[in-house]
């Protein structure tokens, strides 16, 4: 991490989307010379000892160098500025590079798999010798500061591959010292169960590329941004003058740095449009500036002064919110008439609730004409994308 100072621009400036991928680039290449220097000896120590267990931990080290570059290669593409054909950039190889890294640490610990069971159908003797003992003790110690290394630029720069990545390091020193174990153990007592320790080694890397698998298709997929984030954004747009609420929120992930953002604003309806649109575009200039995230909302007038108005609002929230508290209701509005009046408001529900909308509103509708017979609700049901504590 010091060194890395030496070689970016501005390394503190980690929120800089330049400073952050030259940090992916750099720990990246840290990581591709170590673990080439890493495959190499212990492949030597393997083929000296005739341990498969050091072999397999050898291809394990060789299948973390070609994680690296195609980790180097996703922070380089992902680089790359919006164009016609791609205008909210180019962030989602960086998730494409960390799903390409796991199926092969799948792929590998397969074939590692097959290996290691053909050497407990057909054990050979380890020959456990000093250079085994130096190299694997020697691996460890690499391993672990790899892992501290990229899990501190992981977090720094928040980066989801570099922290998958310092994970595997992680898992390296655990198998690393089965590895040490089994070798010793086979030489001191004649036991081969070199075998097995392949074979756990290679299932053990084949759950973490499963995992990681797991991890990286998520963002791909789009999944709901953090609740961390979305009570930022909450907070924020709260935090300014005559804003009333806010609903209707969604977030788009188009790789690190790279958010793009939507929300309905409720305002005093009787304040002047002008000095309304005025407010509405500091916000989302202060999202761009000061978070990196690209906003866009959508003004709903609402009529704060009007008692009946508020009295209605609060009401139909009482009803909605003893069906479920889950529920919330906005865009309120009230059209009387001779025979009856129309209340036509927008009622959220949580995307996993499984109830139909046309049950939902029939509930609704029960509880208010209990209270207001006269009162004909026109009710549109919106299933919210992230959910505001």
């Amino acid at each position: 991490m010091f060194f890395a100072r030496f070689f970016i621009k501005d390394s503190k400036n980690y929120t800089n989307s330049v400073v952050r991928n030259n940090y992916g680039k750099f720990s990246s290449i840290v990581s591709i010379i170590f673990n080439i220097v890493l495959f190499a000896f212990k492949l030597i120590a393997g083929v000296i000892s005739g341990s498969v267990g050091i072999m397999a931990d050898a291809f394990n080290n060789l299948s973390d160098a070609s994680s690296s570059i195609i980790s180097f290669v996703g922070f380089f593409l992902s680089s790359k500025p919006a164009d016609s054909e791609h205008p909210y950039g180019h962030g989602r190889y960086e998730y494409l590079s960390a799903l390409m890294v796991a199926v092969l640490v799948c792929a590998i610990g397969i074939e590692l798999f097959t290996t290691s069971l053909d050497k407990i159908f057909n054990p050979t003797e380890v020959k456990f010798s000093l250079i085994s003992w130096v190299v694997l003790i020697g691996s460890i110690l690499v391993k672990l500061y790899m892992m501290f290394f990229n899990r501190k630029i992981g977090k720094l720069i928040s980066s989801q591959t570099l922290i998958a990545t310092s994970n595997d390091s992680r898992n390296d020193v655990i198998t690393t010292s089965a590895v040490l174990v089994s070798s010793f153990i086979g030489s001191i007592t004649n036991i081969q169960i070199d075998g097995y320790v392949g074979s756990a080694v290679a299932v053990f890397i084949v759950v973490s590329g499963l995992l990681l698998v797991k991890d990286t298709l998520n963002p791909i997929l789009g999944s709901s941004p953090t609740p961390e984030l979305v009570k930022s954004i909450h907070d924020k747009i709260m935090s300014y003058e005559n804003i009333e609420g806010t609903h209707d929120l969604m977030v788009h992930d188009y790789g690190p740095g790279k958010i793009f953002a939507s929300a309905h604003v409720e305002m005093n309806a009787e304040i002047d449009t002008i000095i309304s649109h005025d407010i509405i575009d500091n916000i989302e200039n202060s999202f761009k500036e000061e978070l990196g995230i690209e906003i866009i909302l959508h003004y709903d007038p609402i009529y704060t002064d009007d008692e009946k108005i508020s009295d209605l609002r609060k009401f139909l929230k009482d009803i909605v919110t003893e069906i479920d508290p889950s529920f919330s209701v906005h865009d309120v509005r009230f059209v009387e008439g001779v025979t009856h009046s129309n209340v036509i408001f927008d009622c959220v529900i949580p995307p996993e609730n499984a109830c139909k909308s046309n049950d939902i509103k029939r509930q609704i509708i029960d509880q208010v004409q209990k209270v207001h017979p006269d009162y004909n609700c026109v009710i549109t049901i919106d299933r919210s994308y992230v959910e505001i504590n």
